[in-house]
């Protein structure tokens, strides 16, 4: 892909949808004209985490870190791990076992239904 900057990023996307850059920036409650700043000037973090958000794309692919617009998928594992990670624990030996004998369970159950 051609090297795009931010504000051309954001400027496709907005023009995809058949959006101009003063209504999305309206419509995220930014001021009128901001979007036409971030030809010259980094935005903070938060007005282009909203900008990803808003059209479902992911903050690499606005800062040009990668072609592909759509956040990698994680697993409901991943997000499992992520949230004991965030809470600042580490699962023991015991919790492991416990939730892989808790799992067991839902799978065998599961098969269980689809043979009757």
């Amino acid at each position: 892909m051609i090297d795009m900057t931010l504000f051309d990023r954001v400027k496709k996307l907005a023009g995809s949808q058949g959006k101009s850059l003063k209504n999305v920036a309206l419509e995220l409650g930014f001021g009128e004209n901001s979007l036409y700043g971030w030809k010259t000037k980094n935005p903070g973090i938060d007005k282009l985490q909203a900008v990803a958000d808003y059209f479902g794309v992911s903050t690499d692919y606005l800062l040009g870190r990668t072609d592909n617009p759509y956040p990698a998928k994680h697993s409901k594992l991943d997000t499992l791990a992520a949230h004991a990670a965030d809470r600042n624990h580490k699962f023991t030996d015991a919790e492991i076992d416990q939730m892989q004998a808790y799992l067991d369970g839902i799978i065998d159950a599961n098969r269980k239904k689809d043979k009757d």
